[in-house]
C-alpha cells in the first residue's frame, strides 16, 4: 500500500511541475517570418542577442520562443535574405506576436580589397578561411550546448507489389512519420562528447534519436564522412570558388563565395559558403551532395555565442532518393541554444594572417621555428603568412596530442537517457519544443498514438515478455534456427541449417545440421564499466551423405574469456569430417551444387579425416594477437559416388575427386596421419582506439593486418616412412585498403611463403590460393583470384601472391556526371601469382561497381607466362558491403 500510495504521489507531484512550468512560462514571443512577398521562410533564426540564444522557424516560417519580463532584442536571419532586428519588451503573463518580413539581401562587389587585380576574391578569402580552419576547430576548449533535434520522414513510393502489404502494416505513403528528443550535448578536446538524452518521443519504433551524428558535423574539419570539405587543406584540388559579393550582418562583413566542384559528383559538395572578413570564420552556409545516387543538402546558420566565436545555431540536412523501387525524403533539423563556451587559452592571441600570394609580406612576419615550442610562438602577436600559421598550429595539435595520457585514443563518447526521457507528456512537448509542429506532424502523431492505445489493449508489456520467456520448439526450428533459454545464461539452441543441403559428387545429395549448448557469465569489473564475459560453449555439428552412405559428426568445445581489449579462448574438437582440400573453401556449397546439377562441373574437391585436437588464442589487445593448434588426423582419399545431373549430354562428364596439379603425383592423395601444429601472430601496427561510455574499442580502419605463420608436421612421431606429413612451413601477409582523399580507394593482400622443408608433403597440406571458376566472384575486392583454378597451382615450395584492387571516382565511363551521381563507381584489378614450380600467372580487369546500389560486374581475363588463358564476366555485390 505504502509503495502504490508513493507512485501516485510522484505521479502527481511530476504533473504538478508540468503545471507549475506551463504557468511560470506561458508567456513569451510568436510568430512568423515572411519574405517580402508574403512566402514563409522555413527554419529562418530567430536569436535572442541579450540570452545568446535561440530558436529556428519551422516548415510554415513560424516560431515560438518563451521568455519571462524584460527588454529582449530579436534577430531574424534566412541565407539570401537581410538580417533584421527588433526590440521587444514582455510586460504580462501573455503571448506578444511578433512578425517579420525579411528582404532579399544585396550583394556589394568590390568590398574585398586584394592587391592582385586579376585574381578572384574567392580565392585569398579561403586561402585565409583554410589557413584559420584548425584554429577555429581547436579554438574552444570545451562547450556545452542544449540540442532539440526532430527528424521528418515520408514514403513518397514503393513498388506496387508491396503497397497493399505496407498499408496493412500502418505505413502509408505521403504520410508524416516523426521522431524528436532534447539532449544536453558537452564537447571537450580533441574528440570527447558527453551527450544526455533529456526526453525523446517519436510516432515511429526508433526510440534512439540522437543528435550527435549531426551536430558533430564541423566543416572546419578536413572531411565530413568521407566528404572533402570545402576548408579543407586539399580543398583548392577538388573545388573552383567564386566571389559573388558581400554584405554586413551584425556589424561583420560577410562575403559570399560560390562553390563548385572541379569534378562534379559524389563526395564534393557545391552550393555556397558564407565567410565573415578579418575573422575567417564561417558565418553560414549552403551545400549539396550526394551518396550513392541520394541527394544530400546540408545547411548551417552560424551566431556568436562569445567574442570572435561563432556557432551554428540551427542544422538543416535533407535526403532524398530512390533505390529497389522504394522512394522517400527525409528532414532534419538540429536547434541548438544554451551554450556554455570554455576557450582555449592557447589560443588567447590571434595574428593577422597574410595571404603570401597576393600580398605584401612584411618584415615583422614571424616564421614557424622548429627549435621553439609552438605553445611559445603563438603566445606572439606577430602577423604570419597562412603558410606558416598553419605549420605552426598543425604543430601546436601534435604537441597537445603527446601530452595526453591516451594518445592512442583518437575518439571518445558517452550517452545516458534519462530515465524519464520517454515518459513526458503532450504538454511537457508543448512546452519544451523550439519548432511548432506542422499540420502534416500533428496528424502523424495523432494517427500513431491510436494506433500504439489499440495494440496496448491489445496485449500487456507484461504478458508481451512472459510469451516471449515461454517460447516453444517450432515444427521448423531446427532448419530456421532458434534459442531457448533456462536461465542463468544457459541456452541450447540450432543453428540456420538451410545452407547445409546440397549436393556434391562425393555424397550426392547431402543433409546436415549445427547446434549449440552455451553457458555465459558477465561479469562486472572493479570499474563498474569493463565487464568480463565468460562463455563455454559444446557445438556439435552432423551431416549424412546419401549417396556415399557416409555419416560424420564433429563436435567443438570451447571456453573463452573476454574483456573488451583483450581475451583468451582455448578448446578441444575432434570426430570424423569431411573438408576441402583448401580449408579457406573457396567455394560455397550451394554454388558448387549449382553447377554440378546444372552445368556437371564438379569444382569442389573434398578429403575425409578422423581427427582430434586443441587450440589456443589470447588478443593481448586488438593490435596484437598469438593462436597454436595442434591436431592429429587420420585422413583418407575420397572419389566420387554420384554421377547424378540435370544436365545430362554424352559431351561432360565430372572430373575425379583428385585435383589436377603441376606439384602432385598420385602418392600426394593416399592415405596417411598427421601431428601438426600452427602457431601465428597478427600484428596491427598504429592500432588506435575509441571509447564509449568507459568501454575502449579498436578503430582499424587505418592499420593494416600483417600475420606471420609458422606450420611444422612431426612425421617422426610415426615411424613410419612416407605415411605421414613430415614439413616445416612459414608465410608471412600484408593486406589493407587505403584511401586516397576522394579520388579513389586501393585494396591489396600479399602473401608469401616458403617450405624450409617438404619430407612428405600430403594435398591437404599444400598451400592452396583461392582460385574461381564460376561467374559468382567472392566478398571483398581483394579477397581472392577471378578466373584461376581451384588446385592447378597449389605448391609444397616457394611462393608470392599478390591481389590488388583500385577503385576510382573518375575513370572511363564515370567521366559522365550522370554516372557518378548515380553511384556508379569503376574498379581495375590485377592478380598475380609464381610458385617455384608454376609459370607465371596474372589476371587482369576492369568492374563496375554499385550498380543499382548493391552489384558489381566485373571482366577479365587470366594469363599463364602472357599466354591467355581464359575470362569472362564474374557478378558480385557490391564492394561497399562488408561481409564477414
Amino acid at each position: 500500500m505504502t509503495k502504490l500510495y508513493n507512485q501516485v504521489f510522484l505521479l502527481f507531484g511530476f504533473f504538478l511541475f508540468i503545471s507549475f512550468f506551463n504557468s511560470a512560462m506561458s508567456q513569451g514571443i510568436r510568430g512568423q517570418v515572411i519574405t517580402n512577398e508574403g512566402e514563409p521562410l522555413p527554419y529562418a533564426s530567430v536569436y535572442i542577442r541579450n540570452l545568446g540564444d535561440g530558436v529556428p522557424t519551422n516548415e510554415e516560417g513560424k516560431y515560438e520562443f518563451r521568455l519571462k519580463k524584460g527588454v529582449y532584442d530579436v534577430l531574424v536571419q534566412y541565407l539570401g535574405y537581410k538580417s533584421k532586428v527588433e526590440t521587444v519588451i514582455i510586460t504580462d503573463e501573455s503571448w506578444k506576436e511578433l512578425n517579420f518580413e525579411l528582404d532579399p539581401q544585396i550583394y556589394t562587389l568590390g568590398t574585398v580589397e586584394v592587391n592582385a587585380g586579376a585574381e578572384d576574391p574567392a580565392l585569398t578569402i579561403m586561402r585565409k578561411a583554410i589557413a584559420k580552419a584548425k584554429y577555429h576547430r581547436l579554438q574552444i576548449q570545451k562547450y556545452s550546448m542544449t540540442v532539440y533535434l526532430k527528424g521528418t520522414g515520408q514514403l513518397t513510393d514503393a513498388p506496387f507489389f508491396l503497397k497493399k502489404t505496407l498499408e496493412k502494416e500502418g505505413l502509408n505513403l505521403n504520410e508524416s512519420y516523426t521522431s524528436e528528443s532534447v539532449s544536453r550535448i558537452t564537447f571537450t578536446q580533441p574528440n570527447k562528447v558527453e551527450e544526455k538524452v533529456i526526453s525523446i518521443r517519436t510516432n515511429g519504433d526508433n526510440q534512439s534519436t540522437s543528435p550527435a551524428p549531426y551536430i558533430q558535423t564541423s566543416f572546419y574539419q578536413e572531411k565530413i564522412n568521407d566528404i572533402i570539405s570545402p576548408l579543407s587543406r586539399a580543398a583548392f584540388q577538388y573545388y573552383r570558388f567564386k566571389y559573388e559579393g558581400s554584405f554586413f550582418d551584425q556589424d561583420v562583413l560577410v562575403s559570399k563565395i560560390k562553390v563548385t566542384p572541379r569534378s562534379p559528383g559524389e563526395q564534393v559538395f557545391e552550393g555556397y559558403i558564407y565567410i565573415i572578413e578579418d575573422l575567417w570564420a564561417i558565418h553560414s552556409l549552403n551545400l549539396q551532395t550526394s551518396y550513392l545516387g541520394f541527394q544530400i543538402q546540408a545547411t548551417q546558420q552560424y551566431a556568436p555565442v562569445a567574442e570572435n566565436v561563432w556557432m551554428p545555431l540551427t542544422h538543416q540536412y535533407k535526403f532524398g532518393g530512390k533505390i529497389f523501387g522504394f522512394e522517400g525524403d527525409f528532414k532534419y533539423l538540429a536547434s541548438t541554444r544554451e551554450y556554455e563556451i570554455e576557450l582555449n587559452p592557447d589560443l588567447e592571441q590571434v595574428p593577422e594572417i597574410i595571404d603570401e600570394k597576393v600580398q605584401e609580406v612584411p618584415a615583422e612576419a614571424a616564421d614557424f621555428k622548429k627549435s621553439v615550442s609552438a605553445l611559445e610562438q603563438l603566445s606572439t602577436e606577430e602577423p604570419m603568412t597562412r603558410k606558416e600559421y598553419r605549420k605552426l598550429l598543425n604543430e601546436y595539435e601534435k604537441e597537445s596530442l603527446k601530452e595526453r595520457e591516451n594518445s592512442d585514443v583518437v575518439v571518445e563518447s558517452y550517452y545516458e537517457v534519462d530515465s524519464m526521457a520517454k515518459k513526458y507528456n503532450q504538454a511537457y512537448w508543448d512546452s519544451i519544443r523550439p519548432v511548432p509542429l506542422t499540420e502534416k506532424e500533428i496528424e502523424g502523431y495523432s494517427r500513431d498514438d491510436s494506433l500504439a492505445t489499440i495494440e496496448a489493449a491489445k496485449v500487456s508489456e507484461v504478458d508481451s515478455v512472459a510469451k516471449k520467456a515461454r517460447r516453444k520448439l517450432k515444427p521448423l526450428d531446427f532448419m530456421n534456427g532458434g534459442s531457448y533459454s533456462f536461465g542463468k545464461g544457459v541456452s541450447i539452441g540450432f543453428n540456420q541449417n538451410w545452407t547445409k543441403m546440397s549436393f556434391n559428387t562425393v555424397e550426392g545429395w547431402k543433409v546436415g545440421m549445427g547446434l549449440y549448448y552455451r553457458k555465459s557469465q558477465s561479469i562486472k569489473q572493479a570499474d563498474s564499466v569493463t565487464v568480463l564475459r565468460k562463455s563455454f560453449n559444446i557445438e556439435p555439428e552432423l551431416r549424412y551423405g546419401f549417396s556415399s552412405n557416409r555419416f560424420y559428426g564433429k563436435v567443438d568445445f570451447r571456453w573463452s574469456n573476454t574483456l573488451p581489449l583483450s581475451g583468451t579462448t582455448f578448446g578441444f574438437r575432434g570426430g570424423r569430417y569431411i573438408y576441402q582440400f583448401n580449408a579457406e573453401e573457396p567455394i560455397n556449397e550451394q554454388v558448387n551444387a549449382f553447377y554440378s546439377l546444372l552445368f556437371r562441373q564438379n569444382y569442389m574437391k573434398l578429403f575425409e579425416q578422423d581427427f582430434a585436437g586443441t587450440y589456443w588464442a589470447h588478443r593481448v589487445n586488438y593490435g596484437f594477437t598469438y593462436r597454436a593448434t595442434l591436431t592429429y588426423a587420420n585422413r583418407r582419399q575420397l572419389f566420387n559416388a554420384s554421377d547424378y545431373s540435370f544436365y545430362n549430354k554424352p559431351e561432360r562428364e565430372y572430373t575425379p575427386n583428385q585435383p589436377e596439379n603441376v606439384e602432385t603425383t598420385d602418392n600426394s592423395f593416399v592415405n596417411h596421419e598427421s601431428l601438426k601444429l600452427v602457431a601465428s601472430i597478427e600484428w596491427r601496427p598504429g592500432i588506435r582506439y575509441g571509447i564509449r561510455n568507459g568501454r575502449k574499442y579498436a578503430l582499424t580502419d587505418r592499420s593494416p593486418l600483417v600475420e606471420f605463420t609458422y606450420r611444422k608436421a612431426f612425421g617422426n612421431v610415426f615411424g613410419r616412412d612416407g605415411n605421414a606429413s613430415d614439413f616445416d612451413h612459414v608465410s608471412m601477409s600484408f593486406k589493407h585498403d587505403y584511401n586516397f582523399g576522394v579520388s579513389g580507394k586501393l585494396d591489396f593482400n600479399v602473401t608469401a611463403g616458403t617450405f624450409l622443408n617438404n619430407n612428405q608433403v600430403f594435398f591437404p597440406d599444400f598451400q592452396h590460393f583461392g582460385g574461381n571458376r564460376t561467374v559468382f566472384s567472392n566478398f571483398g575486392p581483394a579477397s581472392n583470384y577471378r578466373f584461376m583454378d581451384y588446385y592447378k597451382y597449389s605448391t609444397n615450395s616457394s611462393y608470392f601472391s599478390g591481389i590488388v584492387h583500385y577503385q576510382f571516382r573518375k575513370f572511363l565511363l564515370t567521366q559522365l556526371p550522370m554516372l557518378r551521381f548515380s553511384g556508379v563507381r569503376e574498379n581495375i584489378f590485377f592478380n598475380y601469382l609464381k610458385t617455384e614450380n608454376s609459370p607465371h600467372y596474372w589476371e587482369i580487369g576492369y568492374s563496375l561497381d554499385n550498380l543499382f546500389r548493391i552489384f558489381r560486374v566485373e571482366f577479365g581475363a587470366g594469363f599463364e607466362n602472357g599466354n591467355y588463358l581464359r575470362g569472362g564476366a564474374r557478378f558480385g555485390v557490391a564492394t561497399f558491403i562488408q561481409v564477414n
